[in-house]
């Protein structure tokens, strides 16, 4: 997301603004952003916006968008972690059900997800949340999504490598893994499991009860 994603859109602001400007889900979105900052060119606003890494939705949209084409002319392609995409599988193949939930749209997750070096992996996945639910550090988002998913918030498990969220998802009453990963320098939590990565999360935990 920092390092291909986010660039990728901010050098495509200005003329993606220009040219989509008359469409009316991005002239939803400008008009939105003028309540945000009124009288101010819309692409300095989305520019301070992102510099702000903001959870806002005529953002997301907008980079949503913008991804959409570099995705569709092959200009990107989806970047996980190598041992992401077999334990999905295996998770999934086990018959857990796997969500996601991130501050990206809906829409930015499952191109990501359908256009990665693995393949497609958005089958895999039953649902995906995004900051419309809520804030990822609000307890109450995580208590939504497990009723949105139809289980009690005992039988979730959430993984992140954010120590605030993981706090959230646990007052809301989920299991959380802080995922650890050295390349990241992510620092552990001493408030939750950790594992180093994401195929050793099974390892790392009592979970017989998931679903």
């Amino acid at each position: 997301m920092h390092d291909v994603l986010f660039p990728y859109a901010r050098d495509r602001l200005a003329g993606f603004v220009s040219a989509h400007a008359g469409e009316a889900d991005i002239a939803a979105a400008l008009a939105e952003l003028d309540t945000i900052a009124p009288g101010a060119p819309p692409v300095a606003t989305l520019l301070e916006l992102m510099d702000r890494d903001a959870k806002i939705g005529p953002l997301k949209l907008i980079q949503g968008r913008i991804w959409a084409e570099g995705f569709a002319a092959g200009e990107l392609t989806g970047r996980l972690y190598p041992d992401v995409a077999p334990a999905l599988r295996a998770w999934r193949a086990g018959g857990l059900r796997l969500a996601i939930y991130s501050s990206g749209s809906e829409e930015a997750q499952r191109l990501l997800l359908r256009h990665t070096a693995d393949g497609d992996l958005t089958g895999l996945f039953d649902q995906f949340f995004d900051t419309r639910i809520g804030g990822k550090r609000d307890a109450a988002s995580y208590a939504a999504i497990a009723r949105a998913l139809g289980l009690a918030p005992a039988q979730v498990l959430f993984l992140s490598d954010v120590a605030a969220e993981l706090a959230a998802a646990a007052a809301a009453g989920l299991k959380t893994t802080q995922i650890v990963r050295a390349e990241d320098q992510t620092i552990a939590s001493p408030d939750h499991p950790t594992a180093p990565d994401i195929a050793a999360v099974m390892a790392s935990l009592g979970c017989s009860d998931l679903v």
